[in-house]
Protein backbone atom coordinates (compact mmCIF):
# COMPACT_ATOMS: atom_id res chain seq x y z
CA UNK A 1 0.00 0.00 0.00
CA UNK A 2 3.14 2.29 0.20
CA UNK A 3 2.38 4.24 -2.93
CA UNK A 4 -0.91 4.75 -2.04
CA UNK A 5 -0.26 6.06 1.11
CA UNK A 6 2.33 8.26 -0.33
CA UNK A 7 -0.02 9.55 -2.88
CA UNK A 8 -2.75 10.56 -0.23
CA UNK A 9 -0.38 12.36 1.80
CA UNK A 10 1.86 13.96 -0.72
CA UNK A 11 4.80 12.53 0.63
CA UNK A 12 8.62 12.32 -0.48
CA UNK A 13 10.96 9.67 0.22
CA UNK A 14 11.77 10.86 3.67
CA UNK A 15 7.93 11.04 4.38
CA UNK A 16 7.56 7.17 3.51
CA UNK A 17 10.88 7.06 5.59
CA UNK A 18 9.40 8.80 8.67
CA UNK A 19 6.96 5.94 8.59
CA UNK A 20 9.19 3.01 8.93
CA UNK A 21 11.14 5.10 11.47
CA UNK A 22 8.43 5.84 13.81
CA UNK A 23 7.82 1.85 13.56
CA UNK A 24 11.43 1.32 14.76
CA UNK A 25 11.62 3.69 17.39
CA UNK A 26 8.42 2.87 18.85
CA UNK A 27 9.45 -0.57 18.92
CA UNK A 28 12.57 -0.02 20.20
CA UNK A 29 12.04 2.13 22.83
CA UNK A 30 9.22 0.13 24.14
CA UNK A 31 11.48 -3.53 23.54
CA UNK A 32 13.98 -3.08 26.51
CA UNK A 33 11.35 -2.05 29.56
CA UNK A 34 9.46 -4.47 27.81
CA UNK A 35 11.96 -7.51 28.35
CA UNK A 36 12.68 -6.63 31.65
CA UNK A 37 8.96 -6.77 32.64
CA UNK A 38 7.98 -9.32 30.88
CA UNK A 39 10.01 -12.04 32.23
CA UNK A 40 8.91 -10.36 35.87
CA UNK A 41 5.30 -11.11 34.46
CA UNK A 42 6.32 -14.47 33.04
CA UNK A 43 2.52 -15.86 35.15
CA UNK A 44 0.71 -13.68 33.42
CA UNK A 45 1.84 -13.83 29.32
CA UNK A 46 -1.64 -15.07 28.28
CA UNK A 47 -2.72 -11.41 29.46
CA UNK A 48 0.76 -9.58 27.90
CA UNK A 49 -0.19 -11.94 24.45
CA UNK A 50 -4.28 -11.12 24.12
CA UNK A 51 -3.40 -7.33 24.97
CA UNK A 52 -1.13 -6.94 22.19
CA UNK A 53 -3.42 -8.50 20.06
CA UNK A 54 -5.90 -5.89 20.94
CA UNK A 55 -3.64 -3.43 20.33
CA UNK A 56 -2.88 -4.69 16.90
CA UNK A 57 -6.27 -4.04 16.05
CA UNK A 58 -6.33 -0.18 17.59
CA UNK A 59 -3.36 0.88 15.89
CA UNK A 60 -4.47 -0.40 12.34
CA UNK A 61 -8.23 1.49 12.93
CA UNK A 62 -6.23 4.33 13.94
CA UNK A 63 -4.17 3.82 10.80
CA UNK A 64 -6.74 3.47 8.36
CA UNK A 65 -9.16 6.67 10.29
CA UNK A 66 -6.19 8.65 9.91
CA UNK A 67 -7.21 12.33 8.03
CA UNK A 68 -3.25 13.90 8.90
CA UNK A 69 0.08 12.35 8.59
CA UNK A 70 0.92 12.98 12.09
CA UNK A 71 -2.46 10.73 13.61
CA UNK A 72 -1.68 8.07 10.59
CA UNK A 73 2.58 7.58 12.25
CA UNK A 74 0.15 7.61 15.89
CA UNK A 75 -1.34 3.94 14.37
CA UNK A 76 1.97 3.47 13.17
CA UNK A 77 3.46 3.37 16.61
CA UNK A 78 0.97 1.50 18.73
CA UNK A 79 0.73 -1.71 15.41
CA UNK A 80 4.96 -1.65 16.75
CA UNK A 81 4.75 -1.46 20.67
CA UNK A 82 1.99 -4.34 20.17
CA UNK A 83 4.19 -6.64 17.56
CA UNK A 84 7.50 -5.72 19.93
CA UNK A 85 5.90 -6.81 23.08
CA UNK A 86 4.20 -9.93 21.45
CA UNK A 87 7.51 -11.81 20.21
CA UNK A 88 9.08 -11.66 24.07
CA UNK A 89 7.28 -13.87 25.65
CA UNK A 90 6.51 -16.18 22.37
CA UNK A 91 10.26 -16.46 21.44
CA UNK A 92 11.43 -17.02 24.90
CA UNK A 93 8.62 -19.95 25.95
CA UNK A 94 9.74 -21.32 22.51
CA UNK A 95 13.64 -21.13 23.50
CA UNK A 96 12.74 -22.38 26.94
CA UNK A 97 11.42 -25.80 26.15
CA UNK A 98 13.43 -26.31 22.69
CA UNK A 99 16.70 -25.07 24.11
CA UNK A 100 18.68 -27.79 21.81
CA UNK A 101 16.78 -26.98 18.61
CA UNK A 102 16.21 -23.27 18.96
CA UNK A 103 17.21 -22.27 15.59
CA UNK A 104 14.75 -24.16 14.56
CA UNK A 105 11.63 -23.42 17.33
CA UNK A 106 12.70 -19.45 16.20
CA UNK A 107 12.59 -19.89 12.50
CA UNK A 108 8.94 -21.96 12.71
CA UNK A 109 8.11 -19.01 14.93
CA UNK A 110 8.35 -16.24 11.79
CA UNK A 111 6.49 -18.87 9.02
CA UNK A 112 3.02 -17.89 10.45
CA UNK A 113 4.10 -14.09 10.05
CA UNK A 114 5.52 -15.07 6.69
CA UNK A 115 2.43 -16.83 5.60
CA UNK A 116 0.27 -13.93 6.47
CA UNK A 117 2.91 -11.84 4.55
CA UNK A 118 2.42 -14.29 1.21
CA UNK A 119 -0.75 -14.10 0.96
CA UNK A 120 -1.56 -10.14 2.24
CA UNK A 121 0.25 -8.46 -1.03
CA UNK A 122 -1.56 -10.66 -3.49
CA UNK A 123 -4.79 -10.25 -1.20
CA UNK A 124 -4.25 -6.29 -0.76
CA UNK A 125 -3.22 -5.84 -4.38
CA UNK A 126 -6.74 -6.82 -5.68
CA UNK A 127 -8.47 -5.38 -2.88
CA UNK A 128 -7.17 -2.09 -3.62
CA UNK A 129 -8.92 -2.23 -7.46
CA UNK A 130 -12.49 -1.80 -5.32
CA UNK A 131 -11.27 -0.36 -2.03
CA UNK A 132 -9.04 3.05 -0.83
CA UNK A 133 -6.44 1.69 1.35
CA UNK A 134 -7.57 3.54 4.17
CA UNK A 135 -11.17 1.36 4.01
CA UNK A 136 -9.20 -1.46 3.65
CA UNK A 137 -6.69 -1.09 6.25
CA UNK A 138 -10.01 -0.50 8.42
CA UNK A 139 -11.19 -3.65 7.81
CA UNK A 140 -7.74 -5.70 8.16
CA UNK A 141 -8.33 -4.04 11.98
CA UNK A 142 -11.24 -6.22 12.65
CA UNK A 143 -9.22 -9.58 12.86
CA UNK A 144 -6.99 -8.79 15.52
CA UNK A 145 -9.72 -7.43 17.74
CA UNK A 146 -11.44 -10.56 17.66
CA UNK A 147 -8.35 -12.74 17.46
CA UNK A 148 -7.81 -11.15 21.23
CA UNK A 149 -10.41 -14.14 23.08
CA UNK A 150 -9.04 -16.84 21.02
CA UNK A 151 -5.32 -16.07 22.05
CA UNK A 152 -6.07 -15.37 25.62
CA UNK A 153 -7.81 -18.86 25.57
CA UNK A 154 -5.11 -20.63 23.88
CA UNK A 155 -1.73 -18.77 25.86
CA UNK A 156 -3.25 -18.62 29.12
CA UNK A 157 -1.14 -20.70 31.30
CA UNK A 158 1.80 -19.91 28.93
CA UNK A 159 4.08 -18.47 31.18
CA UNK A 160 3.56 -21.28 34.09
CA UNK A 161 4.80 -23.59 32.35
CA UNK A 162 8.00 -21.86 31.08
CA UNK A 163 10.56 -22.55 34.01
CA UNK A 164 10.15 -22.82 37.72
CA UNK A 165 13.38 -21.12 38.18
CA UNK A 166 12.72 -18.20 36.44
CA UNK A 167 9.18 -18.16 37.88
CA UNK A 168 10.34 -17.62 41.51
CA UNK A 169 13.06 -14.77 40.75
CA UNK A 170 12.57 -11.68 42.49
CA UNK A 171 12.45 -7.89 40.78
CA UNK A 172 15.63 -7.50 42.08
CA UNK A 173 17.32 -10.70 40.93
CA UNK A 174 15.90 -10.12 37.85
CA UNK A 175 17.41 -6.78 37.47
CA UNK A 176 20.69 -7.91 38.53
CA UNK A 177 21.06 -10.20 35.98
CA UNK A 178 19.53 -8.04 33.42
CA UNK A 179 22.39 -5.70 33.94
CA UNK A 180 24.91 -8.66 33.43
CA UNK A 181 23.72 -9.05 29.90
CA UNK A 182 25.24 -5.35 29.00
CA UNK A 183 28.73 -6.70 29.98
CA UNK A 184 28.77 -9.44 27.72
CA UNK A 185 30.57 -8.82 25.02
CA UNK A 186 29.68 -11.74 22.64
CA UNK A 187 25.76 -10.67 23.31
CA UNK A 188 26.98 -6.98 22.26
CA UNK A 189 28.42 -8.08 19.29
CA UNK A 190 25.76 -10.29 17.77
CA UNK A 191 23.28 -7.34 18.56
CA UNK A 192 25.06 -5.09 16.68
CA UNK A 193 24.92 -7.57 13.75
CA UNK A 194 21.38 -7.46 14.21
CA UNK A 195 21.23 -3.89 14.02
CA UNK A 196 23.02 -3.65 11.20
CA UNK A 197 20.65 -6.31 9.20
CA UNK A 198 18.11 -4.57 10.61
CA UNK A 199 18.93 -1.12 8.94
CA UNK A 200 19.30 -3.50 5.82
CA UNK A 201 15.90 -4.80 6.15
CA UNK A 202 13.83 -1.70 7.09
CA UNK A 203 15.05 0.08 4.01
CA UNK A 204 14.67 -2.54 2.01
CA UNK A 205 10.86 -3.59 2.00
CA UNK A 206 9.23 -0.15 1.68
CA UNK A 207 11.79 1.41 -1.07
CA UNK A 208 11.43 -1.80 -2.59
CA UNK A 209 7.38 -1.65 -3.26
CA UNK A 210 8.52 2.13 -4.53
CA UNK A 211 10.93 1.11 -7.03
CA UNK A 212 8.73 -1.52 -8.68
CA UNK A 213 6.10 1.15 -8.80
CA UNK A 214 8.15 4.08 -9.77
CA UNK A 215 11.23 2.99 -11.98
CA UNK A 216 9.11 -0.80 -13.67
CA UNK A 217 5.61 1.10 -13.40
CA UNK A 218 4.16 -1.84 -11.94
CA UNK A 219 0.46 -1.76 -10.92
CA UNK A 220 -0.40 -2.69 -7.19
CA UNK A 221 -1.63 -6.38 -8.39
CA UNK A 222 2.01 -6.56 -9.76
CA UNK A 223 3.76 -5.33 -6.77
CA UNK A 224 1.73 -7.71 -4.55
CA UNK A 225 2.71 -11.18 -6.85
CA UNK A 226 6.26 -9.97 -7.09
CA UNK A 227 6.41 -9.34 -3.19
CA UNK A 228 4.55 -12.43 -2.27
CA UNK A 229 7.63 -14.32 -4.59
CA UNK A 230 9.92 -12.88 -2.10
CA UNK A 231 8.22 -14.04 1.08
CA UNK A 232 7.34 -17.67 -0.22
CA UNK A 233 10.73 -18.52 -0.49
CA UNK A 234 11.19 -17.71 2.64
CA UNK A 235 8.89 -19.30 4.62
CA UNK A 236 10.24 -22.57 2.87
CA UNK A 237 13.87 -21.81 3.44
CA UNK A 238 13.69 -20.09 7.12
CA UNK A 239 12.76 -23.58 8.87
CA UNK A 240 15.44 -24.65 7.03
CA UNK A 241 17.98 -22.52 7.71
CA UNK A 242 17.20 -22.53 11.30
CA UNK A 243 17.94 -26.85 11.03
CA UNK A 244 20.77 -26.11 9.88
CA UNK A 245 22.04 -23.90 12.12
CA UNK A 246 21.35 -25.81 14.93
CA UNK A 247 23.08 -28.75 13.22
CA UNK A 248 26.56 -26.90 11.94
CA UNK A 249 26.37 -24.01 13.66
CA UNK A 250 24.99 -20.24 13.77
CA UNK A 251 28.09 -18.68 11.75
CA UNK A 252 28.10 -21.48 8.91
CA UNK A 253 24.81 -20.55 8.26
CA UNK A 254 24.53 -16.55 8.93
CA UNK A 255 27.90 -15.18 7.18
CA UNK A 256 27.44 -16.77 3.58
CA UNK A 257 23.87 -15.74 3.97
CA UNK A 258 24.86 -12.18 4.40
CA UNK A 259 26.73 -12.23 1.87
CA UNK A 260 24.45 -13.72 -0.78
CA UNK A 261 22.26 -11.29 0.39
CA UNK A 262 24.83 -8.52 -0.46
CA UNK A 263 25.57 -9.80 -3.61
CA UNK A 264 21.89 -9.98 -4.78
CA UNK A 265 20.90 -6.81 -3.69
CA UNK A 266 23.22 -5.56 -6.14
CA UNK A 267 22.42 -7.56 -8.86
CA UNK A 268 18.89 -6.25 -8.78
CA UNK A 269 19.58 -3.52 -9.47
CA UNK A 270 20.83 -3.36 -13.52
CA UNK A 271 19.23 -6.90 -13.66
CA UNK A 272 16.14 -6.62 -12.24
CA UNK A 273 13.71 -7.23 -15.37
CA UNK A 274 11.35 -9.31 -16.18
CA UNK A 275 11.95 -12.69 -15.41
CA UNK A 276 15.64 -12.11 -14.03
CA UNK A 277 13.89 -9.53 -11.34
CA UNK A 278 11.60 -12.68 -10.47
CA UNK A 279 15.12 -15.24 -10.19
CA UNK A 280 16.66 -12.64 -7.82
CA UNK A 281 13.39 -11.96 -5.55
CA UNK A 282 13.29 -15.73 -5.26
CA UNK A 283 16.94 -15.85 -4.42
CA UNK A 284 16.75 -13.16 -2.05
CA UNK A 285 14.04 -14.35 0.14
CA UNK A 286 16.47 -16.96 1.04
CA UNK A 287 17.88 -15.75 3.29
CA UNK A 288 16.18 -12.23 3.64
CA UNK A 289 13.65 -13.47 6.30
CA UNK A 290 15.69 -16.24 7.87
CA UNK A 291 19.01 -14.62 9.27
CA UNK A 292 16.90 -12.77 12.06
CA UNK A 293 15.99 -15.66 14.12
CA UNK A 294 19.09 -17.24 13.51
CA UNK A 295 21.08 -13.92 15.13
CA UNK A 296 18.01 -14.11 18.18
CA UNK A 297 18.57 -17.81 18.32
CA UNK A 298 22.90 -17.03 18.93
CA UNK A 299 22.55 -14.57 20.97
CA UNK A 300 20.09 -16.93 23.46
CA UNK A 301 23.02 -19.68 22.56
CA UNK A 302 25.20 -17.50 24.90
CA UNK A 303 23.30 -16.13 28.18
CA UNK A 304 21.31 -17.40 31.32
CA UNK A 305 18.04 -19.19 32.26
CA UNK A 306 15.40 -16.52 33.46
CA UNK A 307 16.18 -13.50 31.10
CA UNK A 308 15.02 -14.48 27.76
CA UNK A 309 12.54 -12.25 27.14
CA UNK A 310 15.05 -9.24 28.71
CA UNK A 311 17.94 -10.91 26.22
CA UNK A 312 15.48 -10.53 23.68
CA UNK A 313 14.52 -7.06 24.58
CA UNK A 314 18.36 -5.57 24.18
CA UNK A 315 18.96 -7.18 20.98
CA UNK A 316 15.19 -5.35 19.76
CA UNK A 317 15.96 -2.44 21.54
CA UNK A 318 19.79 -2.15 19.68
CA UNK A 319 18.43 -3.30 16.79
CA UNK A 320 15.33 -1.14 16.33
CA UNK A 321 17.08 1.88 17.91
CA UNK A 322 20.09 1.75 15.26
CA UNK A 323 17.23 1.01 12.34
CA UNK A 324 15.43 4.34 13.09
CA UNK A 325 17.23 6.42 10.93
CA UNK A 326 17.57 3.75 8.24
CA UNK A 327 14.53 4.34 6.03
CA UNK A 328 15.47 8.11 6.67
CA UNK A 329 18.55 7.83 4.95
CA UNK A 330 16.89 5.17 2.30
CA UNK A 331 14.69 8.21 1.44
CA UNK A 332 17.18 10.52 0.92
CA UNK A 333 19.08 8.25 -1.42
CA UNK A 334 15.85 7.71 -3.20
CA UNK A 335 15.08 11.14 -3.33
CA UNK A 336 18.58 11.75 -5.32
CA UNK A 337 18.36 8.76 -6.98
CA UNK A 338 16.01 5.42 -7.33
CA UNK A 339 18.92 2.98 -7.22
CA UNK A 340 20.81 4.41 -4.01
CA UNK A 341 19.20 2.91 -1.15
CA UNK A 342 20.05 -0.92 -2.67
CA UNK A 343 23.87 -0.09 -3.06
CA UNK A 344 23.19 1.27 0.42
CA UNK A 345 21.32 -1.81 1.64
CA UNK A 346 23.88 -4.36 -0.14
CA UNK A 347 26.88 -2.37 2.29
CA UNK A 348 24.74 -2.97 5.52
CA UNK A 349 25.05 -6.50 4.72
CA UNK A 350 28.58 -6.75 3.76
CA UNK A 351 29.55 -5.01 7.37
CA UNK A 352 27.40 -7.38 9.13
CA UNK A 353 29.01 -10.54 7.89
CA UNK A 354 32.60 -8.91 8.06
CA UNK A 355 31.47 -8.38 12.26
CA UNK A 356 29.70 -12.02 12.26
CA UNK A 357 32.80 -13.64 10.89
CA UNK A 358 35.14 -11.89 14.24
CA UNK A 359 32.54 -13.19 16.90
CA UNK A 360 33.16 -16.33 18.96
CA UNK A 361 30.06 -18.24 19.55
CA UNK A 362 29.57 -21.04 21.56
CA UNK A 363 29.96 -24.80 20.41
CA UNK A 364 26.42 -26.32 20.01
CA UNK A 365 25.67 -29.58 21.21
CA UNK A 366 24.01 -32.39 18.85
CA UNK A 367 20.81 -32.21 20.11
CA UNK A 368 20.38 -35.86 20.03
CA UNK A 369 22.69 -35.59 23.45
CA UNK A 370 20.63 -34.26 25.09
CA UNK A 371 16.71 -36.10 25.66
CA UNK A 372 13.55 -34.40 25.85
CA UNK A 373 14.12 -30.97 24.34
CA UNK A 374 10.49 -30.00 24.24
CA UNK A 375 10.53 -29.75 28.58
CA UNK A 376 13.60 -28.44 28.19
CA UNK A 377 16.23 -30.70 29.99
CA UNK A 378 18.96 -32.33 29.66
CA UNK A 379 20.04 -35.97 29.61
CA UNK A 380 20.54 -36.00 33.52
CA UNK A 381 16.97 -34.72 33.98
CA UNK A 382 18.07 -30.80 34.92
CA UNK A 383 17.48 -27.76 33.21
CA UNK A 384 20.24 -26.66 30.94
CA UNK A 385 21.69 -23.91 32.35
CA UNK A 386 23.56 -22.23 28.77
CA UNK A 387 26.79 -22.98 29.71
CA UNK A 388 28.70 -22.68 26.15
CA UNK A 389 31.15 -25.43 25.62
CA UNK A 390 33.73 -24.66 28.32
CA UNK A 391 30.86 -23.87 30.60
CA UNK A 392 31.49 -20.04 31.00
CA UNK A 393 30.86 -16.48 28.80
CA UNK A 394 33.15 -13.95 27.81
CA UNK A 395 33.70 -13.32 31.58
CA UNK A 396 34.16 -16.74 32.84
CA UNK A 397 30.85 -17.04 34.07
CA UNK A 398 27.83 -17.75 32.81
CA UNK A 399 25.01 -14.68 33.50
CA UNK A 400 23.64 -16.05 36.99
CA UNK A 401 23.68 -19.39 35.53
CA UNK A 402 20.57 -19.18 33.90
CA UNK A 403 19.09 -19.59 30.50
CA UNK A 404 15.76 -18.42 28.67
Amino acid sequence: MMPEVRDAFNLTGVGVGGIATTRELASGIISLPGGIVTDMLRKYWGWVLAACMALFGIGWLVIGLSPIYPLLLVGMALVAIAASIWHLPAMSALSHHFSHHRGSALSFHGVGGQIGDAIAPVATGFLLIVLAWNQLISIYAIAPLLLTFLVFWAFRDLGKTAGNQAQESTPKEQLVASRALLKNGRLLAITLVAGLRGMAFVAYIPFLALYLNDALQMSAQARGAHLTILVIVGIVSTPITGFLSDKFGRKLILIPGMIFLCIMTVLLVPYGQGWILIAILALLGTFLFSDQPILTAAALDVVGEGVAATTLGVISFSRFILSAASPIIAGLLYNANVTYPFYYIAALFAVAAIIMFMIPLPKLQAAGHHGHDDHGHDDHGHDDHGHDDHGHDDHGHDDHGHNH
